[in-house]
């Protein structure tokens, strides 16, 4: 795992028996997570159970769906609802564009979404993001899984995974006209519990506690994972919620990104004995997500 110029990685792909739940290889990827994610908070897993071909097919649908008229895209939005539909135009990111869709392993939840964007139809764009999402939920689960039986919260850990929902959010950047740095995403923390991000352009970058600003590699196979501010509460503190940011360098080719966000029902109440006190109140998370929504501002 290099933690020196770039984001930590974790190589999910060495021995298929690391997986396995309770072996010595799986009991040492959970310390690797907990290490990474209470170090620094964002961190890399490379994890090949999503063919890339599968990949190429939504990068191909992102590229179709941000190609679609700007009244097409608004469609999507419920104002009613967090984190849903379209964004973009915004001045301090002029260069962003997103599309998020709820429970996208829902197939019925993406045909809907499919069916407003092509409403004469588009199967192969449907089918290709309830596949990934199912497959990246799948990592989600298992990344989750790890941090909270490395905690020793292992009595519940299975209600405990299985007690969120999901987003799945689509991202365009547009490549810069000059030769220098542009912000595409200011420096921004996630409130959800993790993060899971597929990127074909390099750019996402996270921020240390130290203050310096570590790149995330783009590689087949290779997903960026970032703790949110839900599961840093969760922690009592020790996950570290971490500052991430998108810094494009034109002129070239546009950024695209999609990502499964996981959000809990309810705050999870289950830690390890040895916890201090809590240093943080129990709260409705689907009331903080609509506050902060409606008073965010920023990104």
């Amino acid at each position: 795992m290099g933690f020196e110029s770039q984001m930590p990685c974790i190589d999910f792909t060495r021995n298929p028996k690391d997986l396995v739940e309770g072996s010595e290889g799986w009991e040492n990827l959970c310390k690797l997570v907990r290490e990474a994610g209470e170090a620094y908070g964002g961190f890399q897993v490379v994890y090949d159970k999503i063919p890339v071909e599968l990949h190429e097919k939504m990068f191909e649908g992102s590229k179709s769906l941000f190609d679609l008229p700007l009244e097409t895209k608004q469609k999507s939005s419920d104002d009613s609802k967090a984190h849903n539909g379209y964004a973009g135009k915004f001045k301090f990111a002029p260069l962003y564009e997103s599309l998020t869709l709820p429970n996208p392993h829902n197939l019925k939840e993406v045909q809907a979404f499919t069916d407003t964007m092509w409403p004469e139809g588009n199967q192969s764009f449907c089918e290709t993001v309830n596949n990934t999402s199912k497959m990246m939920t799948e990592l989600e689960q298992i990344i989750r899984k790890m941090i909270f039986q490395s905690y020793g919260a292992d009595t519940n850990c299975d209600s405990l995974v299985k007690d969120s929902w999901n987003i799945f959010r689509f991202t365009q950047y547009k490549a810069p006209t000059g030769k220098g740095m542009e912000v595409g995403l200011p420096a921004h923390v996630d409130k959800n519990l993790l993060t899971i991000l597929y990127q074909n352009e390099e750019g996402l970058q996270i921020e240390t506690k130290e203050g310096e600003w570590l790149p995330a590699v783009v590689n087949d196979c290779t997903f960026t994972v970032f703790v949110g501010e839900a599961f840093k509460t969760w922690s009592n503190g020790k996950l570290h919620a971490v500052e991430h940011q998108v810094m494009m360098k034109g002129p070239k080719k546009d950024r695209y990104s999609y990502g499964l966000f996981s959000i809990p029902v309810e705050s999870p109440k289950e830690r390890d004995a040895d916890d201090l006190p809590l240093l943080f109140c129990r709260l409705d998370h689907h009331d903080y997500e609509l506050f902060t929504y409606t008073n965010d501002t920023s990104a």
